[in-house]
């Protein structure tokens, strides 16, 4: 456990610009968020979004199932876009994109409305209604927020699936949400190379009944096959497409996306996300944490595919009126500095990215940060896992030049918003804590008894209040929601992650604490991966477990156990990490494949993986062994150490 005592408060000038500059202005409004909830919600409801027709409640609680801001009316795209063309915004540029081959392009407040218009009207032309699903693959380029925000606009729920997931990745979730719509590109650049994400669509098709429509964005102008009367081009879709679309008003309850998440069971979890509570959650973080002014360049390195990408690259921002940077491709292509490089040529004032890039920076080493100048930075962000002091400091002194501010964010996809963090002008820092809660979370650590754990003791996370980002439900799954969240201690939702809560009250987060492993910010489910490797031909059995890696956070190390007949060797091992990356997709190939004759087991046939984790991690085993079936099995995963 960290025992950092370092301790960074907010410079006088950067407290004096804040949008909440003061300790003492963060306490009364946290205080009255938690005390006195639904009038707190109400007054910040009424100031940070624009309403179509007023809600009459503020917070309809029965748990686990929240309805916030009932009888009010509102359309998310409306939000993000119309409100700002009646203002100075309107010919502010919204998206500064970059794509990884150099193309730029800049799209204003007004011309990203209309091209939300068109494909809205594209979207209702292909006979899509309020509260179909449509799955969006597409790389990281504005048309992602064009078809997030034309969904939001008709009602249509969203789907995004990141393009880096495999075909099957895509069959899984397209046939659980029942997709019609598949929005899709020829393909996206990466490290120089061509991702063919029409190709892999086209793979996962002939499995998806519900789909009727496929929609090619062109963007690389590799060769692909299009299927007549269920493919069209974007391009071709968007010429004969009004450039007007009326918003329509929707319920402040409407579904606005499922996202899925892995899980320890293998099956990827839908949350489901509704409109006016998230959208209320994602625009004051972006306010208070980023601490967005007009004008900011802000750029929030995530995929779309992730809930970071939804949250703080599209929704959050748009709805303050920020301009956004999206760039498309890898860190290092060309070269290791091409984001210090984007963010000079760019003027970036507001960067916000995962520990694991940051370890990459490192490692890659800091002649390529020192090439550049950085100066247009004024804030900093952390998020995906918690960040490790040494990564901190490298982060504040050689990308901050000790000047700007670190917000240390803790989230989930469940949560849907920033839950944890300091807020820039207001609470000191501690490298490696994400310090304080953000207004109206209500998070405890506790043991497994339910009792508050003492400070700077471990114990399970949990949050005790309603708060109006929170995930509705899982979709077609409510079951699996109550189980997964609210069955740990009733009433209280499980974070699924270890903590702590040091002396001042700031707290840490550890990690996670079920079968979902923390890779490069990602969650990969181990049984996902176990699944995977058990479906190829030479394997009978699987264990997969992280160990700790100073780049991705936790590395996979599998064991397998090989059918009869099947002979180990390295071919065989690249074989497996390929088949899992072609399951799955390359971010879950594993980082260590081992052999073994047999896994531990409970006599009850319980792989213990706590044991091959140990092992994995240290070499050995000195946990408990009382239940393991066959001793002999240890003892030859230790020789196989050796």
């Amino acid at each position: 456990m960290s025992r950092e005592s370092r301790i960074f408060k907010p410079s006088a000038e950067f407290k004096n610009q804040a949008n909440l500059g003061s300790y003492a202005t963060y306490r009364r409004l946290y205080l009255e968020s938690v005390n006195a909830p639904d009038r707190f919600w109400g007054k910040q409801a009424k100031q940070f979004l624009a309403w179509r027709k007023p809600f009459s409640s503020v917070l309809k609680w029965k748990a686990p199932h929240a309805k916030w801001f009932t009888g009010g009316q509102l359309n998310v795209s409306e939000n993000c876009l119309d409100r700002h063309l009646q203002t100075a915004r309107a010919n502010k540029a919204a998206i500064i994109f970059e794509g990884e081959p150099g193309d730029t392009r800049t799209i204003t407040y007004a011309q990203l409305q209309r091209e939300v218009c068109q494909f809205a009207n594209v979207l209702e032309s292909l006979g899509l209604r309020k509260g179909d699903r449509a799955a969006i693959y597409l790389p990281m380029v504005p048309e992602a927020a064009v078809a997030m925000l034309a969904c939001a606009r008709v009602g249509v729920i969203h789907t995004v699936i990141f393009g880096g997931f495999s075909a099957e990745a895509i069959k899984d979730r397209v046939n659980d949400c029942q997709a019609k719509l598949v929005i899709t590109a020829d393909g996206g650049w990466r490290r120089g190379k061509v991702v063919e994400l029409k190709t892999n669509v086209d793979r996962a098709l002939p499995h998806t009944p519900t789909v009727q429509h496929v929609v090619v964005l062109k963007r690389t102008g590799n060769a692909v096959v299009m299927t007549e009367r269920r493919d069209r081009w974007w391009h071709d879709l968007m010429a004969s497409a009004p450039i007007t679309h009326k918003a329509k008003a929707h319920d402040s309850e409407t579904p606005l996306f499922i996202l899925y998440t892995s899980g320890s069971t293998g099956k990827p979890k839908g949350v489901l996300h509704t409109s006016a509570g998230y959208l209320l959650g994602t625009t004051m973080t972006s306010h208070y944490v980023f601490d967005l002014k007009d004008t900011d360049v802000y750029w929030c390195t995530a995929d779309i595919g992730w809930i970071t990408g939804h949250s703080y690259v599209v929704y959050g921002p748009l709805s303050c009126g920020a301009t956004v940077l999206m760039y498309e491709g890898a860190p290092n292509q060309p070269e290791p500095d091409r984001f210090w490089s984007i963010i000079d040529k760019h003027g970036v004032t507001i960067f916000y990215t995962a520990p694991t890039a940051i370890r990459a920076f490192m490692r890659w080493g800091d002649d390529y940060v020192k090439k550049h100048s950085l100066a247009s930075l004024r804030l900093l962000g952390s998020v995906g896992e918690p960040i490790n002091p040494e990564a901190w400091m490298w982060y504040h002194t050689l990308i901050g030049k000790k000047r700007c501010p670190i917000v240390d964010t803790w989230w989930q996809t469940e949560t849907g918003a920033i839950m944890v963090t300091p807020l820039p002008g207001a609470i000191p820092t501690t490298p490696g804590s994400c310090t304080l809660p953000f207004f109206g979370v209500v998070p405890k650590v506790l043991d497994e008894k339910g009792v508050e754990v003492p400070v700077n003791s471990g114990g399970k996370l949990f949050l005790t209040q309603p708060w109006p980002s929170m995930l509705r439900t899982l979709w077609n799954d409510d079951d699996r929601f109550k189980k997964q969240y609210w069955s740990e201690i009733p009433g209280l939702y499980f974070c699924g992650d270890g903590a702590r809560k040091d002396k001042n009250g700031y707290l840490w987060v550890v990690g996670r604490i079920d079968d979902v492993l923390n890779v490069s910010g990602h969650r990969i489910g181990t049984a996902e991966v176990e699944s995977a490797l058990v479906s190829h031909p030479s394997v009978a059995e699987a264990a997969v477990v992280g160990r700790p890696d100073d780049l991705k956070g936790q590395a996979l190390v599998v064991f397998v156990t090989l059918k009869s007949g099947m002979v180990a060797s390295d071919a065989l091992k690249e074989q497996l990490r390929a088949h899992v990356g072609k399951e799955i997709g390359s971010l879950a190939k594993p980082d260590d494949v081992r052999f073994a004759a047999g896994l531990p087991k409970t006599r009850s046939g319980k792989i213990m993986r706590r044991l091959l984790k140990e092992l994995a991690t240290s070499g050995d085993i000195k946990g408990d062994t009382t239940t393991l079936e066959d001793f002999s099995i240890i003892t030859a995963l230790k020789a196989d150490e050796e």
